[in-house]
């Protein structure tokens, strides 16, 4: 076989990510055993951040075209 681009084609065969038992999106990594998503097998904690959160949520400036806030699909 040939060096190269061909030779990439063996290299991912398997899974990365499966699905994740506590938040069930396809984000738990097999290998290091944490979900990249929820950051379950690292903490006990649920894994959020602020810079998720939309701005109008984050700092409570509500305008005109934000007062109804829009459902957010929940992943359960």
């Amino acid at each position: 076989m040939t060096k190269g681009t061909p030779s990439f084609g063996q290299k991912n065969q398997g899974k990365t990510h499966i699905r994740c038992r506590r938040c069930g999106k396809r984000a738990y990594n097999v290998r290091h055993k944490y979900c990249a998503a929820c950051g379950y097998g690292r903490s006990p904690r649920l894994r959020e951040y602020r810079w998720r959160q939309p701005y109008y949520l984050r700092y409570r400036i509500f305008y005109r075209r934000y007062w109804k806030v829009p459902s957010v699909r929940k992943f359960t």
